[in-house]
């Protein structure tokens, strides 16, 4: 078997050359980017969505964190927003019919708060008049005339009946309730009440006779008396209606006929001027200051401004200034603020609440439109879920109170519905997606479309410079210095970087934006008109600087042997893996001894972190995956018998994934042929059955994790990391290990299978097993298959000892 070549320094990451661009900084590149770049699958989601009407066909737009998804998603919606018509005013006035439920109104946007507005002017300007008309000297002349004519003709009658009664002995007088009484004359004058009750019982008797006989005579002028009163106050209310009809013919009838062609304010209006009419005896002035507490709570003033609120409106949505479809993003979506509610007002300890209290939510501001929702908001908020779901099932929003026992108590309205129409989109990660999908049916009915982000792009010159908008983009967005084109291309670069792929570009703009906004605040800083290539790395380096204190306190303890990881010699079953640690957001790669140890016995090969309950599921297979290897290499002609262990030495953490099975099977073999591992090297790479090495995650970090060690231990031109074949487009390393590479003190090797990683780290071929079954000779392999068999017959032996012990006993 051939060993495998080292990488070329060229190999070792993608660079963009700069030379192949015509223009030297951003401030020569188009920022003009269409809606959604790079991403084909959800503009074609996008589109159908917006044409599908209906409540069903709504938007689940599925993508990580740091894409912008919300950012891309409004640069799309706000095109296609402007095309559509500006929704109408939303406006909900009372019901006189029905109170307990009020109406809604519609009006073409901008005239809802127009007529809110002149409606108001017009009730002040009612009152006003009202009040004016009451105090006009024209009405109480009018008044005068009939109650000057009211109290002749009651005179005239009073005179009458006090005639007939001075002829029966009896005078006749009014009380100030106009209450009839009858006095009867003795001795020429009046009878007092005391008087009366002194007189002996036939003359009582007497006078009361004649009291009867009068009230006969006269029962005709009192009923005709009484018919005054009546007609008295009938001519006051119809002067009244008539000076209240007089204003509102001048005031609130000429608004009326400008809405009349709008149904419900017709009605509206007509019901307004009825309650008016009804209830004039609200609308008069005031005629002094209330006798008590009571009749202050209920006096007249009071009453009038009751009757009036009647008569406003509560603009419930106001699209004033909205310009074509609304877009609404759901920044809180509690239930109300979502849904909207029913506001309470406290009066004399009591809770109530009316049409002029009724609020709108995102999700009314939002129709006609598009709302967008984070799944992690709306699910945050389970009653805002169920509302959200009831309103797309019923295609109506019902605002009400939320189900709760003490607020059922209290007394409420019921709005009437308004019909929904709009597009919700979700913006949400695939885990939310597909919990959603499968936990609630209801979901997939009402979000039956996906539009799905990719995280990555293919790394081609159409891609590139598509991508260098994008850059251009957020400079002029954010109002950024230019950035040389050297600077650019290190960031297209570093897109690679983040991709973990040489022919990708990451998508993450927003981590790009980061880095950008520091280094353009690095140039202002330093008084540079521009942000170039060095100042560019120098903002890389200081971020670095800021948030590896732990990968540099790590380091230290390698330092100081207190991790005892060894960069050079070797030892037999011992191999340096690899692996990647992560604090907040800062990823590093750390290298760990991986031992192993074999003696005669039955246990097999016992897996300490799956003992000690810190491997997790990936490793513990991995595991599985290494003693098949074995079974299917070397128990073929005989049971593989031995025991032995293998663990992460000085590992206080969790271990989980399969990238270090391939250093511990070097391990194991290392032990089993008692073969020194040359530990100059590290090895990431997952063992498949067949022995292949197959890619891992996290290879650059992994690679310059061991490269820092070994240059902080001294670097011997020995020192290298293996690595799976397939992880090459994966490495995007740093200028210090190219540097290396190039000057021959650092290699990186790429490998196909364990056995050329073997040969890489033993020195020694693994050879192949001949027609009779038996390895070359002085190959790895075969010292392996020699040991296994020693292990075989010592357990035998073993087993033999064990029963004569037990049968001479």
């Amino acid at each position: 078997m051939n060993r495998p070549a080292p990488l070329l320094p060229g190999d070792l990451r993608a660079k963009l050359d700069s030379s192949q661009f015509q223009y030297n900084s951003s401030s020569e590149i188009s920022s003009d980017v269409g809606p959604l770049p790079f991403q084909p699958r959800s503009l074609q989601a996008l589109d159908l969505a917006l044409h599908i009407p209906g409540n069903e066909f709504n938007v689940y737009l599925s993508g990580e964190p740091n894409l912008g998804r919300t950012f891309m998603l409004l640069k799309y919606l706000q095109p296609k927003a402007l095309l559509l018509p500006v929704p109408n005013d939303i406006l909900y006035i009372h019901n006189f019919d029905l109170p307990e439920k009020p109406l809604y109104v519609e009006l073409p946007a901008g005239q809802g708060r127009a007529f809110k507005a002149e409606l108001n002017r017009t009730i002040n300007r009612i009152k006003r008049s009202i009040k004016s008309c009451f105090e006009d000297e024209q009405y109480f002349q009018k008044h005068h005339n009939i109650m000057k004519n009211y109290q002749e003709e009651k005179d005239e009658l009073v005179e009458k009946m006090d005639e007939i009664a001075t002829k029966r002995g009896f005078t006749v007088d009014i009380d100030e309730n106009g209450a009839l009484l009858l006095s009867p004359i003795v001795e020429g004058k009046a009878l007092e009440h005391e008087e009366y009750k002194k007189l002996n019982p036939d003359k009582k008797r007497l006078l009361r006779s004649g009291s009867d006989k009068l009230l006969s005579e006269i029962s005709a002028y009192m009923r005709t008396m009484n018919q005054k009163d009546i007609t008295l106050q009938e001519d006051e209310a119809k002067l009244n209606k008539d000076v209240v009809e007089n204003v509102l013919d001048e005031h609130l009838t000429p608004l009326a006929g400008q809405y009349a062609h709008v149904g419900k304010l017709k009605l509206f209006f007509d019901s307004a001027r009825a309650e008016l009419l009804e209830h004039i005896d609200q609308l008069l002035p005031s005629s002094g200051a209330p006798l008590n507490i009571a009749s202050a709570l209920t006096d007249t003033a009071a009453a009038s401004e009751d009757i009036f609120d009647k008569i406003r409106v509560n603009l419930f949505v106001d699209h004033s200034l909205t310009k074509g479809g609304p877009i609404v993003i759901a920044e809180h979506p509690t239930y109300f603020n979502l849904l909207g509610c029913l506001e309470r007002e406290s009066e004399l300890g009591a809770l109530h609440t009316g049409f002029d209290l009724i609020r709108s939510g995102d999700l009314h501001k939002a129709n006609h439109g598009f709302l967008i929702l984070r799944v992690e908001d709306i699910l945050a908020n389970p009653s805002s879920w169920e509302g959200l779901l009831r309103t797309l099932r019923s295609g109506h929003s019902k605002i009400e109170d939320p189900v709760d026992i003490e607020q059922s108590k209290t007394k409420t309205i019921e709005p009437e519905p308004l019909p929904i129409d709009l597009k919700i989109i979700l913006v949400g990660d695939e885990s939310t997606y597909e919990l959603l999908l499968y936990a609630d049916n209801r979901f997939q009915k009402h979000f039956k479309i996906k539009a799905q982000l990719q995280e990555v792009a293919d790394r081609t010159t159409e891609n590139i410079h598509l991508f260098l908008q994008c850059l251009s983009h957020i400079i002029v967005r954010d109002k950024l210095c230019p950035f040389s084109i050297d600077a650019l291309c290190e960031l297209v670069d570093y897109a690679s970087n983040l991709a973990e792929d040489q022919t990708k570009l990451s998508l993450k703009f927003s981590l790009l934006r980061e880095r950008m906004l520091e280094a353009a605040a690095l140039s202002a800083s330093s008084n540079q008109e521009s942000v170039t290539h060095g100042l560019l790395l120098e903002s890389f380096k200081q971020r670095n600087h800021r948030i590896n204190l732990y990968e540099h306190e790590f380091l230290s303890d390698y330092d100081r042997k207190i991790i005892k990881v060894a960069t050079q010699g070797f030892a037999v079953g011992r191999a340096n893996g690899l692996s990647v640690t992560c604090f907040g957001e800062h990823e590093f790669g750390l290298p760990h001894q991986i031992a192993c140890n074999l003696g005669v016995g039955h246990g097999g090969i016992l897996d300490l972190e799956r003992e000690a309950e810190m491997g997790g599921p990936i490793h513990t297979k991995a595991m599985f995956i290494i003693k098949s290897y074995l079974i299917g290499l070397f128990a073929q002609n005989k049971p593989i018998v031995m025991t032995g262990s293998l663990c992460f030495e000085q590992s206080y953490a969790g271990v989980e994934g399969d990238s270090a099975s391939g250093a511990e099977l070097a391990a194991l073999l290392s032990a089993l042929a008692d073969t020194p591992i040359n530990l100059s090297y590290a090895f990431t790479g997952a063992i498949g059955q067949s022995g292949a090495v197959m890619a891992v995650g996290g290879v650059s970090q992994k690679v310059e994790g061991f490269f820092n060690v070994c240059k902080r231990h001294g670097l011997t031109g020995e020192q290298g990391v293996l690595l799976p074949y397939d992880n090459i487009d994966s490495l995007m390393l740093n200028d210090d290990v190219i540097a290396a590479v190039a000057d021959k003190q650092f290699s990186i090797i790429p490998v196909k299978t364990i056995e050329e990683a073997m040969e890489v780290l033993t020195g020694l071929p693994c050879g192949t097993r001949s027609a009779d079954g038996v390895f070359e000779v002085g190959s790895l392999y075969s010292l392996i298959d020699n040991r296994l068999s020693e292990l075989f017959s010592a357990a035998g032996k073993s087993n033999l000892c064990l029963a004569s012990f037990a049968k001479a006993n």
